[in-house]
């Protein structure tokens, strides 16, 4: 049996009930962690589930950091340094991600306090997260604020890419499964991925096949 919620229903939920039934329904969403370091060399790092592509020609993505009501670290040093990093997560270190969603002191570096391995890469200042396969190096090229909830889109170009490189295929795609990069719904609920198949470019009148 479904259920059916209009607007005003959802409005009345709990605050954090509503929260997490909205964070779950878009579906799932790519993850990773946001290295970043502040002029004075703090590091900072922090799980992110709200990337998205934005076109590959220049190389664009962009993710959505909430109201920064509170200190957002990541946000502070991205503005005050215009780079920072996106970390893949896998299984074998998704609770350390996890536990850098917790609000650290700015002089305490998310590294130290879950373990996880600075790691610094060509002449960037920002930190990679050793432990993960899939690294990008991005350079800030717009922040927006959407007025409607007080979030920011930050806008960004990729500088860099390090991963594995039996995860790229002849066409170019990445094997994200092979290189252990793990999914989540919501804010708290993780996910291992299992490919169904890669189907055809699709055409008009032309049936996709399995590639």
């Amino acid at each position: 049996m479904k259920k059916q919620f209009l607007l005003e229903d959802i409005l009345n939920f709990e605050q954090r009930y509503r929260a997490a039934f909205i964070n779950a329904l878009g579906g799932f969403k790519s993850l990773g962690l946001v290295g970043t370091i502040s002029e004075s060399n703090q590091t900072n790092l922090a799980v992110f589930n709200s990337f998205f592509h934005l076109g590959a020609s220049p190389p664009l993505f962009g993710f959505i950091i909430r109201p920064d009501s509170v200190d957002r670290h990541t946000l502070q040093n991205i503005m005050q340094t215009n780079e920072f990093t996106v970390n893949h997560v896998s299984e074998n270190f998704y609770k350390a991600a996890h536990q850098t969603s917790a609000r650290y002191a700015a002089n305490v570096s998310e590294f130290n306090a879950t373990g996880l391995t600075v790691e610094y890469k060509q002449n960037f200042k920002a930190p990679f997260v050793k432990e993960s396969n899939v690294q990008i190096g991005a350079e800030l090229v717009k922040k927006i604020e959407v007025a409607e909830n007080g979030t920011i889109l930050i806008i960004a170009k990729i500088k860099l890419v390090d991963l594995p490189e039996d995860c790229i295929c002849n066409d170019g795609f990445i094997d994200l499964e092979k290189a252990g990069s793990i999914t989540c719904n919501g804010l708290d609920s993780y996910h291992t991925t299992q490919k169904i198949a890669r189907l055809s470019y699709a055409k008009p009148n032309m049936e996709v096949k399995e590639l």
